[in-house]
């Protein structure tokens, strides 16, 4: 059987080398990592494989005749590592994995910080929703990528919100190396900044969000004529879909977007889709996410249930308008998710029939509440009661047989 060595380099090469790593590369006959991870092994006389694709390393190690290998990866390989892929296709191999120093302690290191609070973010070949991950932590750390870089993260920071003014940014390139670069400051200061592939940016936010919203007041949100379900349905809808962090939820009919906006904060890894045959509402809801740094939701403009089809399979699914469509969306969720949460509002009792039927046809059992809410409001020297309309709030449940 094979010996191979899966070696985390550091952030500098042979300069950040464990004893133990070093120790590894020295008894290899094989050496595999890509170009700046071979070039300090050029004159060793052992055979090098430029290569950091899994698949082909894999092969690499199988097709070579040597007995012990080395996989060389940048940073530690329990830290966003392409050594997750490879891993699983060398089980044959006798491996040794060997942890390297990562990049966010090097950084933090070099900027004076811990960082047990932060929230890390990968890049690499994703946008990742940062906007809301930067509101809702005092520290983030990402890694970026050539796309990714430190002048497009903080343009795209801007957008939402109030473009945090108040937050302040840490890039470095090159760690470890000759080439090395760091710098700080606020998010204009940073837009245009050239960094290069190898860069990391720590973001220290002291005015984050402590809290997850619910309820939030309908004055928050910008207001059109378009209907908007009120805060205190929504707080009782939100918490009725069980959302979980990293989850897909639908926003069925999202008006406003303020229950889209709900669903964001509590899913800050997941991704919000919500949909609106009025194109007046699909701005709106647009301008509401921006508003609430919400960029883990897509907006979608069509009918439902057809715009619906090529969706990823959700989690939790808010249905506050289906155009007479209910029972069709219903079972469209469950086809793809059998369990999805559910939660649709009637204000009528026609709907309130459709609602329930559409449960029935799906063989759910479902849960039914209905709230009255009455608020107060000054006339005149007199405190008066105020009160809304009565909604019910349809919940679908287990199976019927179950």
């Amino acid at each position: 059987m094979k010996k191979v060595y899966v070696i985390g380099t550091g952030t500098n090469g042979t300069g950040s080398l464990t004893a133990d790593a070093a120790k590894a590369i020295e008894e290899a006959e094989l050496i595999i990592g890509a170009t700046r991870m071979l070039k300090p092994y050029t004159d060793s006389g052992k055979q090098l494989v430029n290569e950091y694709d899994p698949e082909r390393t894999a092969d690499a190690i199988r097709n070579s005749s040597a007995q012990t290998a080395a996989v060389l990866f940048s940073g530690d390989i329990s830290f966003f590592s392409g050594a997750k892929k490879l891993l699983p296709l060398i089980e044959d191999t006798e491996t040794v994995v060997l942890p390297g120093i990562s990049s966010f302690a090097a950084f933090c290191v070099k900027c004076g910080m811990s960082y047990e609070k932060m929230k890390f973010i990968s890049l690499h070949g994703s946008n990742a929703n940062i906007a809301l991950e930067v509101h809702m932590n005092r520290y983030c750390f990402l890694l970026l990528d050539n796309k990714n870089t430190v002048s497009s993260v903080c343009t795209r920071l801007l957008k939402y919100g109030d473009g945090f003014p108040e937050l302040r940014v840490y890039a470095g390139s090159e760690l470890g190396y000759e080439t090395e670069k760091i710098v700080s400051g606020r998010i204009p200061d940073l837009i245009g900044f050239k960094s290069e592939p190898l860069t990391v940016m720590i973001t220290e936010n002291p005015d984050y969000l402590k809290y997850i919203p619910s309820a939030i007041s309908d004055d928050s949100f910008i207001r059109t004529k378009i209907p908007m379900t009120k805060a205190e349905v929504r707080g009782c809808v939100t918490a009725s879909l069980n959302i979980p962090h990293d989850g897909i939820c639908w926003d069925i009919g999202c008006g406003t977007g303020s229950v889209s906006v709900e669903m964001a904060y509590r899913c800050p890894d997941g991704t919000v889709y919500s949909f609106d045959k009025n194109e007046e509402a699909v701005m709106l809801t647009c301008d509401n996410t921006r508003r609430f740094f919400c960029d883990n939701v897509k907006v979608y403009s069509g009918n439902c249930p057809d715009c619906l089809e090529e969706m990823p399979a959700p989690d939790a699914v808010f249905i506050g308008g289906s155009t007479g469509k209910l029972s069709e969306i219903v079972s469209l969720v469950y086809s793809k998710n059998d369990k999805a949460y559910i939660t649709a509002t009637a204000v009528s009792v026609e709907t309130l029939a459709e609602a329930t039927d559409a449960f029935r046809k799906a063989g759910r059992e479902c849960s039914i509440t209905q709230i009255a809410v009455t608020r107060m409001k000054k006339v005149g020297s007199y405190t008066m009661p105020d009160a809304m309309n009565p909604v019910w709030i349809i919940s679908g449940g287990k199976k019927c047989s179950e």
